[in-house]
Formats: structure tokens, C-alpha cells, sequence
């Protein structure tokens, strides 16, 4: 299990989820990704793309404008 950070700071919707979608291509079932964003939108986009791609939100939080999400990469089998 490898852990991955993405930084997303500063990028607009759809920037954050198109470079989480294409960071998750290149990982592994089990895999962590941990991806900050200031992209208000971010936090309802996550929660949707999570649910759409089934892989697991593990936490969400905001913090001075910044929000965090950690995934876990699921085996897409």
C-alpha cells in the first residue's frame, strides 16, 4: 500500500477531480490518496466522485480554506 498527496491548491472546478482521476489511474487497490484543494465546489465533487468511482472517502475536512480528502484506491475488478 503506497501513499500518494495530491496538491490541488489554486485549481477550479474541474481541475482538482480530473487530476485525482488521473492520479488513481496509476495506483493500486489499497493505495491511499490524499489530495488538498481550495475549489469550494471540491467538497461536494469528492463525495460524488467517490460514490460514482466506488472507491472509499475516508475523511473530509476544511481547514482555513483549505480542503483535505483522503481515499482509499478499491479494487476495480
Amino acid at each position: 500500500m503506497a501513499e500518494k498527496f495530491i496538491n490541488c491548491r489554486g485549481l477550479q472546478c474541474p481541475g482538482p477531480i480530473v487530476r485525482l482521476f488521473k492520479e488513481a489511474q496509476t495506483c493500486a487497490a489499497g493505495d491511499i490518496m490524499e489530495i488538498e484543494a481550495t475549489d469550494l465546489g471540491f467538497k461536494k465533487d469528492i463525495a460524488a466522485w467517490c460514490k460514482k468511482t466506488k472507491n472509499e472517502l475516508l475523511s473530509l475536512e476544511e481547514e482555513n480554506g483549505v480542503i483535505k480528502a483522503r481515499i482509499k484506491k478499491v479494487d476495480q475488478s
